[in-house]
């Protein structure tokens, strides 16, 4: 893998980027999960929201169009190669994001989510800088997590649900967050490791040719689907057995519900996981952020029922 921009796009390059292309190759469809996470942590640390709500806004701009789009344009400039191969329609491979832009885009937006990090404490400022750090790590030479989806995946579970999830809740607690909300973070990252398996299914011919080890290539598509929806459902598992221990059967019992109608949809993902990854994706990974919600109510003591 080079830094050198694609020789032969797929038509003649514009002089900068059009906007729209930009937009493109910053992923907003990838925002909503960091963004989520973040409300989360919010709820999870049971302050007051009024009066902060600047805080609040801030701190959800930066966790989805700031961090997470600083991920995707790092991601789509070093995997240019590959997409050419997977999605030559994408922004760089197909030439609407011409030369070494994608690359200074990757770094602005760095730049910018930094700035706006500091400006909401120290806290914050340390979650991004780790949070970025790994962004690159994950697709930059020569660490390049990506390359093993183990290592990738839990780079990305971290990133998209377990540090937004703690940045909020101590932006609010304006502290480190109570163990049992850090406990629950972590839970919700591992599961995402499942959900970043569902990925990789739809670029595994991209992904032998270019030597990125993604679980679907290691293992092949039924055992790294079945060891997706696994890694998805045992994290929830324990969260409904730590909220009944929590004094929380309420929220236990929501969560074991969405945990079933999970179980319901994997039977369809399971039986031809290429054709139906993406449509889980859309379907049990929404049951499965519904689940990190009412976790997070529990915490609070929301809902009534919870925890004191």
């Amino acid at each position: 893998m080079t830094t050198e921009p694609l020789t032969k796009p797929l038509i003649a390059p514009p002089a900068v980027p059009a906007p729209r292309a930009l937009l493109e190759l910053l992923k907003p469809i990838t925002w909503f999960a960091p963004m989520w996470a973040f409300a989360c942590g919010v709820v999870s640390s049971g302050a007051a929201v009024q009066g902060r709500w600047p805080l609040v806004i801030a701190g959800i701009l930066l966790a989805g169009p700031l961090v997470c789009a600083t991920s995707q344009a790092t991601n789509d400039w070093f995997d240019r190669h590959v997409d050419a191969i997977n999605e030559p329609l994408r922004p760089i491979p197909s030439g609407r994001i011409p030369g070494r832009w994608g690359l200074y885009v990757a770094l602005a937006w760095t730049l910018l989510s930094l700035s706006v990090a500091a400006l909401l404490g120290p806290i914050v400022l340390g979650a991004a800088v780790f949070g970025l750090a790994l962004a690159w790590l994950y697709s930059a030479p020569p660490m390049r997590l990506k390359r093993d989806g183990w290592w990738g995946n839990a780079a990305c579970g971290l990133c998209y649900e377990g540090l937004p999830w703690f940045t909020g809740a101590a932006v609010m607690a304006d502290a480190l967050p109570d163990g049992r909300i850090v406990g629950l973070a972590a839970l919700y990252s591992l599961g995402a490791h499942g959900i970043m398996t569902l990925n990789d299914f739809k670029s595994m011919e991209g992904d032998r040719r270019t030597g990125i080890r993604s679980l679907p290539v290691q293992l092949g598509a039924g055992p790294a689907a079945r060891l997706a929806c696994l890694v998805m459902a045992l994290p929830q598992a324990a969260v409904v057995v730590l909220l009944l221990a929590w004094g929380a059967p309420w929220h236990a019992a929501l969560v074991a519900a969405l945990l079933a109608g999970q179980g319901l949809l994997m039977r369809r993902f399971l039986a031809d996981p290429h054709a139906h990854a993406a449509w889980y994706n859309g379907t049990g990974t929404l049951l499965y952020v519904l689940g990190m919600l009412a976790a997070a109510f529990a915490v609070r003591g929301g809902l009534g029922g919870g925890l004191a």
